[in-house]
């Protein structure tokens, strides 16, 4: 595996791939980062899916929907990658609840309660790419982000999103 830095405008990230795909990113103080990743690091070192994973972010962090989504391939259990595959469906500049994203996952034959899918949510390891960041309250506050409600806010505002109040 292998990983790189992406300085972004909201601080240090960690990228970290396969061959293949995109296992993570995250940024550095995160809530649940990294986890066996780290361990599994053999290399540090830009590789042509890493460029295109720090390509991706420059355009979305320059307040454009970045196109071409460089392979993702989020390692969890079951329940939480098909959370994660849910909150890939979120369209760029539009949010989403807890609850809405229990129902789904209940309407597929996934038990799912709000309080566990804000756990799976908690710990997406691909952060902005998989964008649980899109996810709110039901009330429309701001709840929970692994790397703070700071970011969350920047990233929704980013996206062309009303400014919302974190609680």
């Amino acid at each position: 595996m292998y990983s790189t830095v992406y300085y972004s405008p909201k601080g240090r990230m960690t990228l970290v791939a396969s061959d293949s795909a995109l296992l993570g990113a995250w940024f550095d103080e995160q809530k649940h980062c990294g986890g066996n990743l780290l361990s599994a690091i053999t290399h540090q070192t830009e590789t042509p899916l890493l460029l295109a994973a720090r390509v991706w972010l420059d355009e979305y962090f320059a307040g454009h929907h970045p196109d071409a989504m460089p392979p993702l391939a989020p390692v969890g259990t079951l329940f939480r990658l098909a959370v994660w595959n849910c909150l890939s469906q979120i369209p760029y500049g539009t949010t989403t609840t807890y609850g809405a994203l229990s129902k789904l996952l209940n309407s597929q034959g996934i038990t799912a309660c709000p309080q566990a899918v804000g756990s799976a949510i908690a710990h997406n390891p691909i952060v902005i790419f998989i964008p649980c960041h899109r996810v709110i309250g039901a009330n429309g506050t701001l709840t929970g982000y692994a790397a703070g409600l700071p970011i969350k806010t920047y990233l929704l505002e980013l996206e062309g999103l009303c400014s919302h109040s974190a609680s």
